[in-house]
């Protein structure tokens, strides 16, 4: 009798967590509204307590927008910083940690705020005629540096003569004479450059301390006793056309002397003095004009000499380079494999991991991203990501395991069944090299039955997907979709040679990598070979594009901001000026052929798959004339198409959340359309 109790016990158990289980939604586009991720974290210096950004969309206003929270290291008291229910960023930690700074917009702009810790109190101490960035603590704790642009007028071709008063005139004229005159996502650029400044930390005037037609930015690093400020600039005549290279220099805040630091060709950025104020360590890399070289991290003596690499044995790009408290060593980020990791070198070179998983401030897709921050005694804080959850704060203690301490999103995702992420590695028929990809199969997922497959390619090229959050893929799987995303040759985190082999090859042997992938999801039986779907944005636009044009297996696709025509979008783009040599040589007049044979448009007689074209209306780095290119051709062949335009977005149409959410519908209903 005890024993049928017990069954019928934990039979009831049973039926009641699958019940439970089956009351949870897959993952459902409005929830896009409810994520919130952490940003920015800040450790205090010893360690104790963290202040970051706490992120969120604001459905009313359809923006993303965040305050700042802080929190003890161990998850307890977790507050919001201060009362105020405005924009908050860039915190950071005085020396001694009995304040901090930090960036708030007001009605007037962005201004620089103080907050007391032991008070509570907080104070405005800036009036500043454009927005601050890179806010940096003098050593003693009576300076704050910062960058910040200052205008100029635009250049004056022909005097008009003046309107009289009370008429109705056109708008003049706009000018420009610069190489980089627009940027997309914030449109024509307003001229002028950006300079390094400092301010009291107890409030009072700016004192800008860079002059000249130059951009100085980047961190900011202060010597130890305060009088030098050391920067990344481009200080030299021919700057505009020499945009890949920048050099370490110093400031000395009394005199406003500045001083050249290094030489080589190439975006050498990124100083950080050491504690002892002897040794500047830097990142950049000798230009070799590829279309991807690694990022080294350098050290030099104060003055300049004794240059040297650090990190030539790594065989991946170093990024966000931070001092140990006893000078012997550098934490910094890179990414492996998909993976965003935390390392720490020593000076000698020897390299050791610290934390991975690192990321999940990208939430439409899964990019590499994130940061962290270190106290003295070596506690690490960084935003941690896997793919059931976006940007979390986890803490590392005596290179111990890594623990979370924040739950962000537990009112919305633990009532959503999320499609679970796979790991897959398959080999490349071009050269048997080894390709990585993960599948995220739908919720509730039945083995037994075999799936649509949705390729999901990556922008960048050169970048990289990996394992990391993301609401766009969750929404193709709710959708009944296994979703396949690879990081084909081309894509970082593999190598300098993995992913330089694109250059003056592009689109290439990545359209096979990316096949081979589908080949192995058909052949395990995952995927259903009837029922391909492929789509992609930027970079994974032109890869779906050539997809089609190379073979008609697929039967929809959904090609969104693409380059379509490698000669009218290098000559228009916003960075029109970066692509020759490095994608393809020379300029397209002075190369027209191979331009020509690596356009998309050159395949578009062959296409034959009912494609969507979709692009923001303001795009500037892939235009709307390049989306109406494909699609006016596909019309002109009678092919089945459709042309979507987002009004009001950017290359990063998802940037606003409602465009996330309108993006992923227009897909799916035109994928369920040819089902």
């Amino acid at each position: 009798m005890m024993r049928l109790s017990l069954f019928l016990f934990v039979c009831f158990i049973t039926l009641q967590s699958s019940y439970g289980q089956q009351q949870k939604l897959p993952f459902q586009p409005l929830d896009v509204f409810e994520l919130e991720w952490a940003s920015d974290p800040q450790i205090s210096p010893d360690g104790k307590q963290i202040v970051y950004k706490r992120n969120g969309f604001d459905i009313m206003n359809d923006k993303a927008d965040g305050n700042l929270w802080i929190i003890n290291s161990d998850g307890t008291s977790h507050r919001k910083l201060t009362s105020r229910e405005v924009s908050e960023s860039q915190a950071s930690w005085s020396p001694t940690g009995d304040r901090i700074v930090f960036a708030s917009s007001t009605e007037e702009g962005s201004e620089i705020y103080m907050y007391w810790t032991q008070t509570g109190q907080i104070a405005k101490i800036s009036q500043l005629p454009k927005s601050p960035s890179t806010l940096t603590w003098s050593p003693d704790g009576k300076w704050i540096a910062f960058n910040m642009f200052v205008s100029q007028k635009p250049p004056v071709i022909a005097k008009l003569p003046e309107k009289p008063k009370g008429a109705k005139w056109a708008e003049p004229a706009r000018i420009t004479d610069r190489l980089k005159h627009e940027a997309d996502g914030s449109g024509y650029m307003e001229p002028g450059f950006t300079h390094v400044f400092i301010i009291p930390a107890d409030g009072g005037t700016p004192r800008q301390l860079t002059t000249d037609n130059y951009n100085h930015g980047g961190s900011l690093s202060f010597s130890p006793n305060g009088k030098d400020i050391y920067f990344s600039a481009n200080r030299f005549e021919d700057w505009q056309y020499r945009f890949r290279n920048s050099e370490v220099y110093k400031v000395n805040i009394d005199t406003k002397q500045i001083t050249q630091l290094t030489t080589q060709d190439g975006p050498d950025h990124s100083p950080t003095v050491s504690p002892d104020g002897k040794t500047i360590a830097y990142l950049g890399y000798e230009d070799r004009v590829q279309d991807h070289q690694n990022t080294v991290l350098r050290l030099m003596n104060a003055d300049g000499s004794n240059k040297r690499i650090i990190s030539s044995d790594f065989d991946n790009s170093v990024s966000n380079i931070t001092w140990d408290a006893h000078g012997k060593g550098l934490y910094f980020m890179y990414d492996e494999k998909g993976n965003s990791k935390i390392g720490y070198i020593t000076t000698s070179g020897k390299i050791s991991k610290l934390a991975d998983n690192v990321g999940g401030t990208t939430i439409g897709r899964p990019y590499a991203s994130g940061s962290y921050s270190v106290s003295q005694n070596g506690t690490l804080v960084y935003t941690q990501s896997r793919p059931e959850y976006p940007a979390e704060l986890a803490v590392v203690e005596n290179k111990k395991d890594a623990r979370l301490i924040t739950n962000l999103n537990s009112d919305v995702l633990a009532y959503r069944e999320l499609g679970q992420t796979e790991e897959v590695w398959y080999k490349s028929t071009f050269d048997g090299r080894d390709i990585q990809g993960w599948i995220v199969k739908p919720p509730f997922y039945d083995a037994s039955k075999k799936y649509p497959l949705l390729v999901e390619n990556h922008g960048g090229p050169i970048l990289n997907y990996g394992d990391r959050f993301t609401a766009e893929i969750q929404l193709f799987a709710a959708a009944g979709y296994v979703v396949f995303y690879p990081n084909p040759r081309g894509s970082t985190s593999y190598g300098e040679e993995f992913g330089n082999l694109l250059k003056n090859n592009y689109p290439g042997q990545d359209y096979n990598d990316v096949m081979d992938g589908v080949d192995y999801l058909v052949e395990k039986r995952i995927v259903d070979n009837d029922k391909l779907y492929v789509t992609g944005g930027s970079a994974g636009g032109i890869m779906t594009t050539w997809m089609i044009g190379n073979n008609n297996r697929f039967k929809a696709a959904a090609v969104v901001k693409p380059v379509i025509n490698w000669i009218s979008k290098t000559l228009v783009a916003d960075n029109y000026y970066g692509y020759a040599h490095t994608r393809y040589e020379g300029q397209p007049w002075e190369n027209f052929e191979t331009y020509w044979k690596f356009s998309p448009i050159s395949l578009v007689g062959n296409i034959e798959t009912p494609t969507m074209v979709m692009v923001g209306m303001n795009d500037l780095r892939t235009p709307p004339s390049e989306a109406k290119q494909l699609y006016h051709a596909l019309k002109l062949r009678k092919i089945e198409t459709v042309l979507v335009e987002i009004p009001d977005a950017a290359h990063g149409i998802a940037n606003k959340p409602s465009n996330l959410i309108s993006k992923v519908a227009h897909i799916l209903a035109w994928f369920e359309k040819y089902q």
